[in-house]
């Protein structure tokens, strides 16, 4: 979608003085299903109350894009890029070289000027990414264009300043020549003996959130969606794959700007028609193989790992269908699974036309497939409808986790859907308390002015915070028939576009006008108040009771954690149980026992009785570890550090590592793994392990 450039931006000023000087009651007309957390009030202190109210008055709080103005362009404190000149197509040429481990690149951008007095085209680089030349590209050749860079930051990297010449008319077009450095922090090059096959390396991206100017030089804020090219050239055998559809019968154009290829090699070409943020660039190249799971999914991965799987996302296509039921149709075209390997630092990742996921999902028994519902929903919340920057990120990951509640509700019915979002309260919970309860990343829209890392803001406040307050609004409309209908409004007024926090109130309040319920919604509170929710869901707890109850005797039994065991526990506790309600089980008992742990006899005794170190599924794994290690269980640590050496997923590296070193037995051991791990990990989780542990 064009973009123009807005007359004003307009900072919010909300009256929170007001908001947060009284207690929080709902009023006669909130449902049942809603109940308050009482008197408690925000304001700790005088002096913490005033810090929190000019807080609130930050840039965070900027009015960027309201319902009839599609197209403003807003500040992004995580993106240095130009405003007034514009990327809106990119066309690629990457040779991947695995002996240098660099890609060289050519990025020749379309460019549309909001401003007359549009004089520079700026775009993010990455620390380290080499630039060699830019160029005017014209119908009777290429003009080179003048560029210096700004002052490098550790975080947001260096601005790329291109000078354009003046008297300029669209369609402009610029080229850029470069190169990425082998310490490129969207990038991870695999050595041979790191992939399943053991015979060829492997590489693939993460550009989330503010990585992609690590790999290319673009304007790395979501507000800056693009449709792409790409033509990527890698050795022989190996297969590229990326964030767009391949193109079957592409014509014969090569790397024009790379050289011919040499005979070892062959290029592989891409299509990216809807317009994406560059966050969502994705590439990988390996020995890879495919298996079709529908006529528009098909699974890929290397050969041992491939049949595995197929049979793993084996009911995608249900999936699929579920959100197209719920959200209307998907514009993506193709929608294909890369089973990455064991590093890959996340679940999944919603890379559109081809979803990167963990090999940690392979559990052997479909258990964990969930995950693919949250990246299918991302189709339409994140990827189509996007968060205008990352202050409003709740807006992706909230409205995702509605998304993938409700596909699992449609497949499996209500309880799931209640079973779900109140296990999703655990994990809520369970942040905030780390975090404390008024610590400015547990705000709904945080303020990351001043260089802040959004990957150090990142947890399951936008997650799981978002979608608490997502549902709080259904409820109050009058259920989910309710609210999808706007869901869909909502999807419709912003496909292929971006939008705001403010954004949403403004078309939420909008479409309810009608609705007296509306009213009473305390958007700051919500929005800018740090801690729990000022309300508290009643969830339909049937597939949870067992769970809770199983793990109310554990704790209850020996509450001082002394050792004694619960009477008559036995192996028949869960049987027939699920592998969610067995992690609820054990999630839950964590958070009983949050003041006092479990004593390491009593974690022997779950060991023995449930066989939690037989199971492959590694949520109930990671789960029960945190238990053993605030127990200072010895008899798990070769367990725990086996699970650090073998998968880089972030979800389970960071409790488990965290949980390591605050145990008597185990700091120096969490060190000591991380030193022999910390190659075979992921740049982004390198850095936030070695943050949580202080080196």
């Amino acid at each position: 979608k064009a973009r123009s450039l807005p007359k004003q931006l307009v900072p919010i000023s909300p009256p929170f003085c007001t908001t947060l000087a009284k207690p929080l009651f709902c009023s006669s007309s909130t449902p049942a299903s809603l109940k308050t957390r009482g008197k408690k009030s925000y304001r700790s202190s005088c002096s913490s109350f005033r810090n929190l109210r000019a807080g609130l008055r930050s840039s965070t709080a900027q009015r960027a894009i309201a319902p009839d103005q599609e197209n403003l362009v807003m500040l992004d404190h995580t993106s240095k890029a130009s405003v007034d000149a514009r990327v809106t197509h990119s066309d690629f040429e990457l040779s991947v070289n695995f002996q240098d481990k660099r890609i060289e690149g050519w990025a020749e951008m379309q460019v549309q000027l909001n401003s007359k007095s549009a004089k520079e085209l700026v775009l993010d680089t990455g620390a380290g990414l080499t630039i060699h030349s830019a160029a005017l590209i014209m119908p009777e050749g290429e003009q080179p264009l003048q560029f210096v860079f700004g002052e490098p930051h550790k975080v947001l990297g260096t601005a790329l300043k291109i000078s354009l010449p003046e008297g300029l008319s669209e369609p402009v077009r610029v080229g850029v020549r470069f190169t990425t450095p082998p310490s490129s922090s969207a990038v991870q090059w695999l050595e041979p003996s790191q992939t399943a096959g053991g015979v060829h390396p492997y590489l693939f991206t993460q550009c989330q959130a503010i990585h992609a100017r690590a790999l290319v030089p673009c304007q790395d804020t979501p507000s800056a969606k693009m449709s792409y090219t790409a033509a990527v050239r890698v050795p022989k055998p190996l297969t590229a794959l990326m964030s767009a559809v391949p193109e079957d019968n592409p014509e014969s154009r090569g790397l024009r700007h790379l050289g011919d290829s040499p005979s070892e090699s062959q290029v592989f070409y891409f299509t990216q028609k809807v317009p994406i943020p560059p966050y969502l660039l994705a590439l990988a190249v390996g020995e890879l193989e495919a298996r079709e799971l529908s006529p528009r999914s098909r699974v890929w991965s290397e050969p041992s790992m491939v049949d595995a799987g197929a049979y793993e996302f084996a009911d995608t296509a249900k999936y699929l269908e579920a959100g197209e039921s719920i959200a209307g149709p998907y514009v993506w075209g193709r929608y294909d699974l890369l089973l990455l390997p064991p590093s890959f630092p996340y679940g999944g990742m919603e890379n559109p036309c081809l979803t990167f996921v963990t090999p940690t999902l392979l559990a052997g028994d479909r258990s964990l497939t969930n995950v693919i519902a949250h990246e299918i929903a991302h189709s339409w919340t994140g990827n189509l409808v996007t968060n205008s920057t990352w202050e409003h990120f709740w807006l992706n990951e909230g409205f995702t986790v509605l998304l993938e509640r409700k596909i699992m509700r449609k497949l499996h019915g209500e309880p799931t859907f209640q079973f779900h979002a109140s296990n999703g309260s655990v994990f809520l919970s369970e942040d905030i308390a780390r975090f404390g309860e008024n610590h400015p990343y547990t705000r709904l829209v945080p303020d990351l002015s001043g260089g802040t890392d959004p990957d150090d803001v990142f947890s399951k406040v936008p997650y799981e915070k978002g979608f608490y307050f997502l549902y709080y609004l259904q409820t109050l409309v009058g259920g989910h028939e309710a609210f999808d209908a706007f869901f869909r409004a909502y999807l419709k007024e912003y496909q292929f576009k971006t939008v705001t926090s403010e954004g949403f109130r403004e078309f939420f309040m909008k479409y309810f006008h009608d609705n007296p319920a509306v009213q009473q919604v305390d958007w700051d509170t919500w929005y800018y108040a740090p801690g729990n929710p000022p309300v508290t869901h009643s969830y339909d707890t049937s597939l949870s009771e067992q769970a809770y109850a199983l793990a109310m005797k554990w704790h209850t039994a020996d509450v001082m954690g002394i050792g004694r065991a619960p009477d008559g526990v036995s192996k028949k506790d869960i049987e027939g149980w699920s592998s969610d309600q067995i992690v609820a089980f054990l999630e839950k008992l964590g958070q009983y026992r949050s003041a006092q742990p479990m004593h390491a006899d009593n974690t022997r005794r779950l060991v023995e009785l449930y066989g939690l170190l037989d199971t492959k599924n590694a949520e109930i794994r990671s789960a029960f570890f945190k238990l053993a290690l605030a127990a200072e269980d010895q008899t798990v640590l070769p367990h725990v550090l086996d699970m650090l050496a073998t998968q880089g997923r972030m979800k389970y590296l960071r409790p488990l590592f965290r949980a390591l070193f605050k145990s008597k037995m185990g700091k120096d051991a969490a060190i000591e793994a991380f030193k022999q791990n910390e190659d075979s990990y992921h740049p982004i989780a390198k850095k936030m392990v070695a943050a949580d542990l202080g080196l």
